[in-house]
């Protein structure tokens, strides 16, 4: 697909969503169209409650890129010893994913070119490679890149941008002039960089297993 078709698809889906989705990397979806697709002005469109648990569910699945299966398996390991409090627990892993962490440590311009970077060995955890881009870090663990990583046009692009100012869960270092990320405390629900209706997530899954 074109670049300026996937551009294109990025800003109808946060207009649709009502709401900027840093994890794409494309900012300024809202600023002349602040309204979905098909509509025009300020035409106010009434929302079913499904509609508005299916969104909150749809900002968390566009922006950390997963599909409904991966989501659904995050939830179920969320569950597990969670009791109320299983819709925090799943953003918290989300958080911790390593494609995330790139992405929040502005390693990573998006969270696709993280998983890229992932995929083509780019990403050292504690010293040594891996191309696993859901796994689920742990406090303490350190993430740096290959050497010639930091040279990268994403990692370049990344410095060049820094929409998002880095979370306290994590503290970013540098060694001997490049950035390493050391993953110091559990994220939970306040980290989400968007606008999120949390009881609106758990009533969707809740409701449909």
């Amino acid at each position: 697909m074109a670049k300026s078709k996937v551009k294109r698809a990025k800003f109808k889906i946060q207009r649709r969503l009502l709401c900027e989705l840093p994890g794409l990397g494309k900012s300024g979806a809202l600023d002349r169209r602040p309204y979905p697709p098909g509509q025009h002005g300020n035409k106010r469109k009434k929302y079913s409650d499904f509609s508005l648990q299916l969104m909150e569910k749809q900002k968390v699945l566009f922006h950390y890129g997963l599909r409904e299966k991966q989501l659904r398996h995050f939830i179920r390991r969320a569950q597990k010893g969670a009791g109320s409090n299983w819709t925090e627990k799943t953003i918290s892993l989300l958080e911790m994913r390593l494609d995330n962490l790139l992405f929040r440590a502005q390693m990573a311009p998006s969270i696709p070119a993280a998983k890229q970077m992932c995929s083509h060995g780019q990403v050292l955890v504690n010293g040594k490679k891996l191309d696993i881009k859901s796994a689920v870090l742990k406090i303490g663990d350190e993430v740096s890149l290959v050497e010639k990583a930091y040279k990268g046009q994403s990692y370049l692009h990344a410095q060049a941008v820094q929409r998002l100012e880095i979370p306290d869960y994590m503290k970013v270092e540098e060694r001997n002039g490049n950035k390493v990320m050391i993953l110091k405390d559990v994220p939970s629900l306040h980290h989400i960089p968007f606008p999120f209706e949390a009881n609106q997530f758990t009533e969707y899954y809740s409701i449909r297993g």
